[in-house]
């Protein structure tokens, strides 16, 4: 993972989230989309940093939260701004879209 993109457990996704404004991709290592958006997510977590956390939670991994924010296929990006979902997205975007996904919600 980079140093503007972390990769977070079930366990700390509620405090991952209540400050501030979060972009969680939730994501499988097994996804090719998934791959293909990293890069673009990179971009954009490095545009933003310090005004937007960038984090990566792998479904697999964390079934509860997935279950409960109702993600059925991967990927799917949510905006929480503190603690509350401000948007989402599923499926690839481009650096572009993705910064727009975010200043816009």
């Amino acid at each position: 993972m980079s140093e503007h993109i972390k990769k977070i457990s079930e366990d700390h996704f509620e405090s991952t989230i209540q400050k501030g404004v979060t972009l969680v991709d939730f994501y499988a290592d097994w996804c090719g989309p998934c791959r293909v958006l990293t890069p673009h997510l990179e971009t954009v977590a490095k545009e933003l940093a310090g005004e937007v956390s960038f984090v990566k939670l792998d479904v697999d991994q964390a079934q509860k939260v997935a279950s409960t924010y109702q993600v059925t296929s991967v990927p799917t990006l949510i905006l929480f701004k503190d603690g509350k979902e401000k948007g989402r997205i599923v499926g690839v975007r481009d650096a572009k879209a993705l910064k727009e996904f975010i200043l816009n919600s």
